[in-house]
């Protein structure tokens, strides 16, 4: 009787050879590469989100319109990110980069920089004192007119803005554009935060306030101090993000009766089962954590979760305004 062949054991990584999440082999090459593909994608998520609206996403010979005046930006393709030597793009990169060895440089960067720092959050507040009832919708940016969850935000959006709410977005296509699109519809206030990126961005065509920002934690400061509650849409990277930064000042104390409310069963379910099963589960967060979260797939839902929550920070406040 022939013997049943053993199953062929797959050979160990070598002690210290580090993985992605992939299963390649981490090396500071291997890293360039993903941090330039990366770049690259969002380059084209983005892109494709101003195409599927029907805008071309870039003006001719390297020309951005800015505005009135067309700006030349640096084409990120063109530089070669394995040697990791590029010119620094935006303010986020210079505040990050490491500081310099040489005194002369620090008299002349960081602390220097406070001074931007405060000048935005001045010209952000400025913007933006009139929004008292704000709900920001995030999403990705390369979902099209035609895809049902650009429909579900521009509906939610509209709902929202005819009950007297700010529709905040991040300014680009795809789901941002949607819900600029719905506060319009709605007879609402349509917002814009826009954010420096290596590349040009460009802001859709239905935000009445358009707020450009040098720096993602500023802008993200802004999405919470003028928002009443987050709507989160399928996305990516940046909209996880937005997620989680909620979630954490909502666990801290830091603002409270504020919906966050992920939109799309489905797309969420996998992320949800993981926090349930190995966070949750391995005591990483308190169960209750869990139901800071809410999950719809109706506009009608979503909006109503947001017009209750307001209510009740409103007859939170009321007592100590007294």
């Amino acid at each position: 009787m022939a013997k049943t062949p053993r199953p062929r054991r797959t050979a160990a990584p070598r002690k210290g050879a580090a993985r992605t999440a992939t299963g390649k082999q981490a090396s500071p090459d291997a890293r360039a590469k993903a941090e330039h593909q990366s770049l690259e994608g969002l380059i084209e998520r983005t892109r494709e989100g101003h195409r599927k609206a029907g805008r071309e996403p870039e003006a001719p010979q390297g020309l951005v319109s800015s505005g009135a005046r067309a700006v030349r930006r640096m084409d990120p393709r063109l530089v070669d990110q394995a040697i990791r030597d590029r010119p620094t793009l935006t303010e986020d990169e210079k505040l990050l980069q490491a500081p310099s060895d040489t005194a002369a440089a620090f008299t002349t960067s960081d602390p220097w920089r406070v001074m931007r720092i405060m000048s935005e959050f001045v010209e952000g507040f400025d913007a933006l004192a009139e929004v008292q009832k704000g709900v920001t919708i995030f999403g990705s940016a390369r979902t099209g007119p035609d895809d049902p969850q650009y429909e579900a935000a521009r509906e939610t959006a509209r709902l929202l803005a005819a009950q007297g709410f700010s529709i905040i977005t991040g300014a680009g296509p795809g789901i941002m554009e949607a819900a600029n699109r719905g506060a319009k519809d709605g007879g609402g206030h349509s917002v814009g935060c826009n954010i420096e990126l290596p590349f040009e961005q460009g802001a859709n065509p239905y935000v009445d306030t358009l707020v450009n920002f040098r720096y993602f934690f500023v802008r993200k400061t802004m999405f919470i101090k003028y928002s009443n509650a987050f709507i989160i849409f399928p996305g990516g990277f940046g909209t996880l993000d937005e997620l989680f930064e909620a979630l954490t000042l909502i666990q801290t104390g830091k603002i409270f009766q504020f919906p966050v409310i992920l939109f799309g069963r489905h797309y969420w379910a996998g992320l949800l089962r993981w926090i349930r099963s190995r966070v949750a589960g391995e005591g990483k967060i308190s169960p209750g954590d869990l139901d800071l979260v809410l999950l719809t797939d109706d506009p009608a839902e979503a909006a109503q979760a947001v017009i209750d929550a307001h209510a009740a920070q409103a007859a939170q406040r009321a007592p100590a305004e007294r």
